[in-house]
């Protein structure tokens, strides 16, 4: 398997553990705003494809996957409120994003801009209006699960198993994102069994970097702790 995703899945994990600890130190806004930052790249790099061992994805399922490593760690260390926050700090920056990208499409480019140029980039931030549309719903439901999820599992074990509430809170949400996206985006557009085929091999990703994040959630949670 090519070990770039892999690296790549690795180093994000990475800068999202030592921007949790920088919140603790410094606040809590350093976490939402890098929370924000990693919602809006992973729809600016969606257009991509990459290979993950026998998978086809968009290269965003990396970064995105993400994003449930950072509300988690902002549900332990500062609260379900703020974690909350977070998600609709980053719903608004992609709001933000996609009407000035969508307002820069339209605009005619300039005469001294190579007009291949031009075409690519048109190419690239045309967004299909239904595609974004499924990705906010899908966005909203899985990260406002992971968050409640997160909160019922840590309730259920008195705060033990720190592993446990991660791990199942980010699984089934991220199962949520795939179903719900992939069917509103792509339903009617391609046959069913390809939907299917696009559901397994994307929830397979989300579930190997699932696995992979926990062994930085204890990392963030404990380093940020001494860092108070």
């Amino acid at each position: 398997m090519d070990p770039i995703p892999v690296f790549w899945a690795a180093a994000t994990l990475a800068i999202v553990t030592v921007c949790a600890v920088l919140a603790a130190r410094f606040g809590v806004e350093i976490a939402i705003g890098v929370f924000a930052s990693l919602t809006v790249l992973a729809n600016l790099i969606a257009a991509k494809t990459i290979v993950f061992g026998p998978f086809i994805a968009p290269a965003a399922v990396l970064v995105y996957a993400s994003t449930f490593l950072m509300t988690d760690i902002l549900s332990e260390l500062f609260g379900k409120d703020k974690a909350k926050l977070a998600v609709w700090t980053g719903f608004i920056a992609n709001i933000v994003m996609l009407v000035s990208i969508l307002i820069a499409v339209r605009w005619s480019a300039s005469p001294v801009m190579d007009p291949q140029l031009a075409s690519s980039f048109d190419a690239v931030f045309g967004f299909a209006p239904r595609v974004i549309g499924a990705s906010m719903v899908a966005y909203l439901a899985s990260q406002h699960h992971d968050v409640w999820a997160y909160g019922f599992w840590r309730d259920k074990t008195d705060g033990r198993h720190l592993w446990l509430r991660n791990n199942a809170s980010t699984m089934v949400s991220q199962l949520i994102d795939t179903i719900i996206f992939i069917s509103l985006a792509f339903y009617v557009v391609l046959p069913n069994s390809v939907l299917v085929q696009m559901m397994v091999g994307q929830y397979a990703i989300k579930l190997l970097i699932a696995a992979l994040d926990t062994p930085f959630m204890y990392l963030a949670v404990a380093a940020a702790r001494r860092a108070r």
